[in-house]
């Protein structure tokens, strides 16, 4: 198989079968990257000879018997993931040249497990925004479509995957930043339910909606990566003790009741978006699953709430990056306050200070009260309507943007663009439940389009069986 399509499990396979070796399929990643990088900006850093090096040891390693989950299997991360001894600068300005000094936890486990962590993938810097354009060091392009977004803010890790430059790869998603360039680029993207995985040496967006997610080319690739990934952390005490059942593999829908939310499905839905996700749910229904309308009567209040209060966060969060703390110190200044403002304005692109000025606003005086309180209770309110939903239904099948891709420049830089492109999102991040995006077909330009799927935070499985369901009906799971 081309390593384009080749998926983790079928790497593994040939692996154990020592019909591959793991320093060809590091010789396979390097030779696309150094093909279709500079095209598709999906890395921002690649080490080729640490990869190189790396697989000839998990060669050796398995040779003398070792068989871990991972080994001799190169992923790639996004760029705001710590990595001892590699880059993580967020695609900004502000943090050009800073090297982790230890570990993440998810880097750590992925380690553990055998895996080759390959290289630094491309996102919105500090991963505020919807497109990858807002990265400071270089554009990404949507391999389906060249002149098209690949989404973010975890674009360069969705473009790396769907376009053959990575088996899988790590993103976060703070407000659908793994499921919108997942869909926009066709690969499978999950979300799992908050708490699921550490957050431990991650750079810090909105730390009540940030998660660790993954990108893959098949639900199977993305449930193992997460079992691995997952668990209790002492280093967050966000993390969930309690770990789910693990999924068994099963695409059987029977006995399923499927939900679909009916304000996902309105009018300015993009018609071939909202098909896609209506023949999904005519296709569970013929293999077994019920399918039934439900209301999320808050979601419509979902993306202002999230706005205000992920930017609140954002703007606590963005003030370590000052010059002195962290980041490029501003040169020649010799006054604090100068320093502070110089190094910023220096450091932080257009998107990134827009957002710290609102969540500023949204915390002072009066605003406090009238906007972020409010929005605090907005969001009980949508994690109720998710509750109250779980109640009738085993899980949730949506549209996962209202529209299909954007050509790259095309946006007019309106925050209710963002607003709107997010809709069908947010609600996921605000409620702290689990989800997951499996592409589904493509637009009649041959945009890719995906549908998600929604369950309670401790049933994965339910993900991965609708969505592998779906998936063995277009030829996916590879």
């Amino acid at each position: 198989m081309e390593f384009a399509k080749l998926t983790i499990r079928a790497a593994l396979e040939g692996l154990r079968k020592r019909t591959l070796s793991a320093v060809e399929l590091a010789q396979a990643v390097v030779g696309a990257v150094e093909a279709c990088n500079s095209t598709l900006g999906a890395y921002l850093w690649f080490d080729r000879e640490a990869v190189l090096k790396e697989a000839a040891a998990a060669d050796e390693a398995r040779a003398a018997g070792s068989d871990l989950p991972l080994l001799g299997i190169p992923l790639a991360l996004k760029d705001n993931i710590c990595v001892a001894g590699e880059p993580c600068g967020c695609a900004s300005r502000m943090l050009e040249g800073f090297i982790a000094p230890y570990d993440s936890t998810v880097a750590e486990r992925l380690r553990g497990a055998g895996a080759i962590l390959a290289g630094r993938t491309n996102m919105d810097e500090f991963a505020l925004g919807t497109s990858t354009e807002s990265s400071a060091v270089q554009l990404t392009r949507n391999p389906a479509a060249g002149d098209y977004v690949p989404g973010g803010s975890s674009g360069g890790s969705a473009a790396a995957v769907a376009g053959g430059l990575a088996l899988a790869a790590l993103g976060s998603d703070t407000g659908g930043s793994v499921r919108q360039p997942a869909s926009h680029c066709g690969c499978v993207g999950v979300k799992p339910g908050y708490g699921r995985i550490s957050r431990f040496g991650v750079v810090a967006c909105a730390s009540s909606f940030d998660q660790v997610g993954v990108l893959t080319k098949s639900v199977a690739d993305a449930a193992l990566l997460v079992n691995i990934m997952a668990g209790f952390d002492p280093r967050d005490a966000t993390t969930l003790m309690v770990k789910p059942a693990a999924w068994d593999g099963s695409s059987d829908l029977h006995g399923m009741r499927l939900g679909l939310p009916m304000e996902y499905f309105v009018d300015w839905v993009e018609p071939e978006v909202k098909s896609a996700a209506l023949a999904a749910a005519e296709r569970c229904r013929e293999l077994g699953a019920e399918v039934i309308e439900v209301s999320l009567p808050h979601a419509d209040y979902g993306p202002a709430a999230y706005c205000v209060l992920a930017a609140a966060e954002l703007s606590t969060n963005m003030a370590r990056f000052d010059g002195v703390r962290y980041g490029e110190r501003a040169a020649g200044v010799k006054r604090i306050e100068g320093l502070y403002g110089e190094s910023r304005g220096a450091g932080l692109g257009s998107e990134v200070k827009r957002r710290i000025l609102f969540g500023t606003h949204m915390l002072s005086g009066a605003n406090y009260e009238r906007y972020f309180m409010q929005a605090q209770r907005v969001r009980a309110l949508v994690g109720d309507d998710f509750s109250k939903a779980f109640e009738c239904c085993d899980a949730l099948l949506t549209p996962v943007v209202p529209a299909a891709a954007r050509k790259l420049g095309e946006s007019d830089g309106s925050p209710v663009e963002a607003y709107r492109n997010d809709s069908f999102v947010v609600g996921v991040n605000l409620a702290g439940v689990g989800a997951l995006t499996v592409p589904y077909g493509t637009t009649a330009a041959g945009l890719p389009v995906g549908v998600q799927v929604i369950a309670p935070t401790l049933q994965e499985s339910r993900l991965y069986r609708v969505a592998s369901a779906l998936e063995a009906m277009i030829g996916g799971g590879r």
